[in-house]
């Protein structure tokens, strides 16, 4: 027997959190309970980097103004988004892409600055900062899930004028706007795939042996 093993249930647990975490747009305004974000903020900070670089950074957005001018540039990007999909245009703007004002709690994500000292592990692949730092966004996810928390990653920003409004320093790079907070329900099955705009892909498609998988 495995000495390293988790327990059937532990298991279970993790399989779990993976296969009902939902990338979420609706949201209660309730809060969330004293030191729960925290304890997300902490699963986040647990998760693997390319030569332990740590690229992330959180800014948690408590200034109403400041949330309402994000939102405000949100729906600018959400339509700019919409002209550049051509004839799929009025079926995306019929989707809800955030929920930055319902939500209970706002974060913005960001690789730090002066990151090009980072050297291991990117001399050839730089990005593997994003990459880090979406392992990250993932920990978080599946943290939330589990104590029954949504949450929403939001990539439709400018990422000058995201820095701009949030005084982040010269080379820092936003990657999202995060909304957390407890919703009524979880979505039975990815919101974009319960809208029709596209399908998980089979195994077939994303894995093979020693060759490129057929599509």
């Amino acid at each position: 027997m495995n000495p390293h093993r988790f327990s059937d249930d532990e298991i279970q647990a993790v399989y779990k959190a993976m296969r009902e975490r939902r990338d979420m747009r609706h949201f209660l305004t309730t809060p969330l309970a004293e030191g729960q974000l925290d304890r997300l903020v902490e699963a986040a900070h647990m998760a693997p980097s390319v030569g332990y670089m740590q690229p992330w950074r959180f800014i948690r957005i408590t200034d109403s103004a400041l949330r309402k001018t994000i939102q405000k540039h949100v729906e600018e990007e959400r339509i700019a988004t919409a002209r550049a999909l051509g004839e799929r245009a009025s079926e995306f703007m019929r989707i809800k892409v955030e929920g930055i004002l319902a939500c209970a709690e706002v974060l913005i994500v960001a690789l730090t600055n002066q990151r090009e000292r980072y050297v291991f592990g990117r001399r050839t692949m730089p990005e593997m900062d994003l990459a880090s730092a979406s392992c990250a966004i993932q920990n978080m996810w599946l943290a939330a899930r589990a104590e029954g928390l949504g949450m929403g990653w939001v990539s439709l920003f400018d990422p000058d004028v995201l820095r701009s409004m949030c005084a982040m320093p010269e080379g820092s790079q936003p990657i999202a706007v995060l909304c957390i907070g407890h919703v009524d329900t979880f979505y039975p099955a990815p919101m974009l795939e319960q809208e029709g705009w596209d399908r998980r892909k089979s195994l077939r498609t994303i894995y093979s042996e020693n060759t490129w998988p057929i599509d």
